[in-house]
């Protein structure tokens, strides 16, 4: 992995999370400010930031402090390269499973001579 790529500990990390999911879910329609995001959680507000400096540091979400309230917007690049990475396993899985299904058929076709 380059200095470039996101770091998907990070990002993995940030998505196991439900309210973590929701609140980007909530950003994917436009930037909203943090009591906003706040509003559906019934969490507390340290407990909020708290999720979004998670999801920050995963670079799934960026904030900007505009007067006294504090936008925050998602960032669609970093699960762009994450669909990215899994899209690249799967293509990996499915191939070991396609050679494999091969391998199947030729050992039955080979008992059944």
């Amino acid at each position: 992995m380059t200095k470039h790529d996101p770091d998907l500990s990070l990002i993995f990390q940030a998505l196991s999370d439900p309210t973590r999911r929701a609140m980007l879910a909530q950003l994917g329609r436009g930037a909203v400010p943090v009591s906003e995001l706040a509003r559906p959680t019934g969490l507390a507000l340290p407990t909020v930031m708290r999720h979004l400096s998670v999801l920050e540091d995963a670079a799934l979400i960026m904030t900007v402090k505009t007067g006294r309230t504090r936008m925050c917007s998602a960032r669609p690049e970093t699960l762009a390269a994450t669909a990215d990475w899994l899209a690249d396993q799967r293509a990996q899985w499915e191939a070991r499973t396609d050679r494999l299904e091969a391998y199947v058929a030729t050992l039955m076709k080979e008992t059944k001579a």
